[in-house]
């Protein structure tokens, strides 16, 4: 039996601490590793041999700063996690393994109008079906991470009031699917999932404070604060759609008047073209016009971006981030709308917010919530279970 502060115990710890930093990383070295979890260079190494006996992790030649050094990941056998993105037109799974090596992913299109069951029945089946593609035996799956754009209670996983998938709100997606899959499920909104997608594998790698800022149906920000996603007590933090830019404003869906989302989403900015491009002109199109030098197409994404830089110069004030990753179509079109975004934001932040601020647009576009998701389950599942699976080490080291 360990007792706390026994050798045993402190040894159990460093396991953990090592296990963790690796999980979230994907991958580290050795001296990253002592770096980031305050160990000495020698004790890493010791804990590294023991985890790598115990098949835990896999250890690989790699070089930094052009020295030779030993990349350290957790086993591609050590567990598989679950990726599963609800959109408004589209449903997107993705399978990877602890490693951060996505195995399988398919997306296919979505009825706005399907109720719950129906679009998890669909979710059901292309995670089925994924894993019987991949070779994948089911207790592998140490858990599923789910992606809902609308408001979610991160305590019960109960999904608010979203206008994006109406016959969506009251339910609990969460519970639903973890009684299908027979798997714990982890359950956050998208925009939360594209901060962790592109913090874990996209442009906000290395920015411990950064916000996710994405337009599409509605608009929303993922807040990371020192590496964390911070949702706030009601999980609503982020509604940086609804932030007030014009009290007389229109009317938007949340009931207030002249919100951001009703300057910058596409429901509302879209039908300013629709005389001269039609009704069915989308986002992605209206962005590839833009690029191809359609004027009015220019014109809305500029607007959208000055718009869309008020309500980040607010966010400047507030959090102070070092990084916004603008994510979604409209991130497609570049400096047509990332120099509006640093333009608005230069004019109304304080001056040395902004001067700390990089605006850039994602790396991964339509699959950062689906690989957030993945980073969803590798943030929250524990450490132990992996400790506690892996087979018995062949040397015991106490360090």
């Amino acid at each position: 039996m360990e007792t706390p502060g026994s050798q045993s115990s402190l040894h159990r710890a460093n396991l953990e601490r090592v296990v963790r930093a690796v999980r979230m990383a994907g991958s580290l070295t050795q001296a990253e590793i002592a770096r980031s979890t305050g160990l000495s260079a020698a004790t890493v190494s010791n804990i590294v041999r023991e985890l790598k006996d115990g098949g835990t992790v896999d250890v690989t030649p790699t070089s930094s700063g052009g020295r030779r050094a030993r990349s350290v990941s957790l086993s591609g056998d050590a567990g598989i996690v679950v990726g599963v993105d609800f959109g408004h037109t589209h449903l997107r799974v993705a399978i990877g393994n602890l490693a951060h090596r996505v195995l399988a992913e398919e997306a296919e299109p979505l009825d706005v109008d399907a109720s719950a069951a129906q679009g998890l029945d669909r979710a059901e089946h292309l995670v089925n079906t994924l894993i019987a593609k991949a070779g994948i035996s089911r207790d592998k799956i140490v858990g599923v991470g789910l992606g809902v754009p609308g408001p979610i209670d991160v305590e019960s996983g109960v999904l608010g009031s979203t206008a994006i998938l109406p016959g969506w709100a009251g339910t609990n997606p969460r519970d639903d699917l973890s009684a299908r899959l027979g798997v714990p499920v982890y359950v956050d909104n998208d925009a939360n999932l594209g901060a962790l997608g592109e913090l874990v594998w996209g442009a906000g790698r290395g920015a411990a404070d950064l916000a996710y800022i994405k337009v599409a149906s509605g608009v929303g920000a993922g807040l990371v604060i020192k590496g964390q996603i911070y949702r706030g007590p009601g999980g609503t933090a982020g509604e940086i759609g609804h932030i007030t830019l014009d009290e007389s404003g229109p009317v938007c869906r949340c009931g207030n008047r002249g919100c951001l989302e009703t300057f910058t989403a596409a429901r509302y900015v879209l039908p300013l073209l629709h005389s001269a491009h039609g009704t069915d002109l989308t986002l992605a199109r209206m962005v590839q016009l833009a690029k191809d030098g359609d004027p009015g197409c220019r014109r809305v994404i500029a607007d959208v971006g000055r718009h869309i830089g008020s309500g980040v110069a607010n966010l400047c004030n507030l959090l102070n981030p070092s990084r916004v990753v603008l994510g979604g179509d409209l991130a497609d079109s570049g400096e047509l709308v990332l120099a509006p975004i640093r333009e608005s934001v230069s004019r109304y932040a304080i001056p040395s917010a902004a001067r700390q601020l990089e605006v850039v647009p994602g790396a991964l576009g339509s699959r950062a919530e689906v690989l957030g998701a993945l980073a969803l389950v590798l943030s929250e599942m524990g450490d132990s279970t992996l400790l506690d699976e892996a087979p018995p080490a062949r040397t015991a080291l106490i360090v």
